[in-house]
């Protein structure tokens, strides 16, 4: 599966402090930027100007690399002082190096860190800072449109209406939107619909906007009502006490009919310009992913003893659940800022009662179930298997609930601040069949209402069917009494097929959905990021 560039993001770099490698005047810094995906190849991104005699320069040549949210970005900033006319920097001074990752830089708007020798040692006092800003247009145009009196074009009946806007391009017309088909009507309403607006006009007010009116028809033969040119300056105009309004015109009736006015009126009574946040403006703006996992401990995993059981942790110290707790929690951990992970199992029978308990803390600590780091994860994990007694059945739905209480407390505390401050990541790694599926049903119908996202990782073999159903891909799942989740929150991926794939590809495939139903939610609702000055989209 092939990575879905999420956006662009523009780096800029600061240094203060460096290093003093020239006798009688100062450093000559240039900063140059390394980047690694996977394994140990870095490759160099570009860089920077050289800044003559600066100890604290400010870098005026920008990074512009594409951000994936699902992908661990590994970044190498170095600094060099040169003194030479060559392309090699290893002929120059060298004045210290960061690593970090892109989601480290864009989770904290301004990343300011030590430089470091090659033996780690500091660079004398200097430091690096790197800011981070993303490159795009993400207005969106809000129409409401409607007509009156459009030509006729069924004989039975009457025109099924739907428009087609159209951009204009080096290439011709380009379509950025239709509309919906409005039946048997030719004074229709359409529902109000949004256009981004690079989409339609590549942000220019007076760029020509083609509109084109169609009765609809099975086969696919859609006759031309007609036509009408404008731009977004004049759709702009309009208001419900004055709408913007065209005549669509029909060119072939037009020449046949010697007192042809038009083919009906167009009639635009609402067109505004917003501005639509994306998930790289919730992070920067201060929203917070808080992300918990949820391991299951039912007895089909098999007994943890044994080297055939899922939970069988191998002489190198992995398992599926431990090597899908790290793919995905390597990824989560840098946009979370207290980087405290609450850790629960189910299926399991637990001390000291030895009841069965479906979220039971992996540190035995109800008051306080959290981690530190994905490392305190694995470890509690660790600590946690040979304590409890596999056993079933393998409940889904209490584990959820339990995320989803905490969730809901967040979605009160973004309307009531209006901004986007929280958002909820649950990963679920399970072994298999579900018990509980209708009462899972329900607890993710309810749950696609509020701030959050499940993640499903199934390991071992067995049928994952229900698992399936339970992603929303192929349709809309709804609950056992009829009621439709509002979004599609659940991905789910079997781990087996990523056994012999690069470690970062689980994560990649998991993660992938993340930023467009964190998007959506708080786009839906109306909330801004915290930190973000402009109004809301109203929408």
């Amino acid at each position: 599966m092939a990575a879905q560039c999420v956006t662009k993001v523009e780096l800029s770099v600061s240094c203060d402090n460096l290093l003093d490698k020239d006798v009688g005047s100062k450093s000559d810094p240039l900063c140059v930027l390394l980047m690694n995906t996977s394994g140990t190849q870095w490759f160099e991104v570009g860089r920077t100007e050289q800044v003559q005699n600066c100890l604290s320069p400010q870098f005026a040549k920008k990074f512009v690399i594409d951000y994936y949210f699902e992908l661990v970005q590994k970044l190498k900033f170095g600094v060099y002082d040169i003194d030479n006319k060559t392309i090699d920097l290893s002929d120059d001074d060298f004045l210290g190096e960061i690593e970090c990752t892109v989601g480290q830089i864009v989770s904290s708007k301004k990343l300011t860190r030590p430089l470091v020798l090659k033996n780690q040692k500091p660079a004398g006092k200097g430091t690096i800072s790197i800011t981070a800003e993303e490159i795009k247009d993400n207005r969106v145009v809000n129409f409401e449109v409607e007509a009156r009196k459009l030509d006729n074009k069924d004989f039975f009946g009457k025109s099924d209406p739907y428009l087609e806007f159209y951009k204009q391009t080096d290439r011709g017309w380009q379509l950025a939107h239709r509309t919906e088909v409005i039946k048997n009507n030719l004074n229709p309403v359409w529902k109000p619909f949004k256009i981004p607006m690079r989409s339609l006009c590549n942000g220019d007010l007076e760029k020509p906007i083609k509109v084109e009116c169609y009765d609809y028809d099975n086969d696919g033969s859609h006759d031309l009502i007609g036509i009408f040119e404008t731009n977004l300056s004049k759709l702009q105009e309009a208001s419900r006490t004055t709408p913007a309004e065209f005549e669509c015109i029909n060119m072939k009736k037009k020449q046949k009919k010697k007192h042809y006015k038009n083919s009906g009126v167009v009639s635009v009574k609402s067109c505004q310009v917003v501005k639509e946040y994306t998930f790289l403006d919730y992070i920067m703006g201060g929203c917070q992913i808080n992300f918990t996992v949820g391991i299951d401990f039912t007895g089909s995993n098999g007994d943890p003893r044994s080297p055939e059981s899922l939970h069988y942790i191998s002489p190198q110290g992995f398992n599926e659940y431990l090597m899908a707790i790290w793919s995905v929690g390597l990824v989560i951990q840098d946009y979370d800022s207290d980087k405290m992970f609450p850790a629960f199992g189910f299926g399991a029978q637990i001390p000291p009662s030895w009841q069965v308990s479906h979220e039971f803390p992996l540190n035995f600590n109800p008051a306080n179930p959290f981690c530190a780091g994905i490392q305190g994860v694995v470890d509690a994990y660790r600590v946690c298997l040979p304590q409890v007694k596999l056993y079933g059945p393998t409940n889904f739905s209490p584990i959820i609930n339990h995320v989803a209480k905490f969730a809901s407390e967040a979605a009160q505390q973004n309307s009531a601040a209006k901004a986007a401050t929280q958002y909820f990541v649950l990963l679920i790694i399970t072994d298999g069949v579900i018990t509980d599926l209708d009462e899972t049903r329900n607890a993710i119908v309810n749950a696609s209402r509020l701030p959050m996202s499940v993640i499903i990782v199934g390991v071992g073999g067995a049928d994952f069917s229900a698992m399936e159903f339970l992603d929303g891909d192929d349709g809309t799942l709804r609950s056992p009494t009829g009621q439709p989740a509002i979004r599609d929150i659940v991905q789910f991926v079997p781990f087996r097929k990523f056994q012999n794939a690069p470690k970062e590809a689980l994560a990649q495939c998991v993660l992938a959905e993340v930023p467009q139903q964190v998007t959506s939610y708080f786009n839906t609702h109306n909330l801004r990021p915290p930190n973000d000055p402009t109004p809301a989209a109203s929408s």
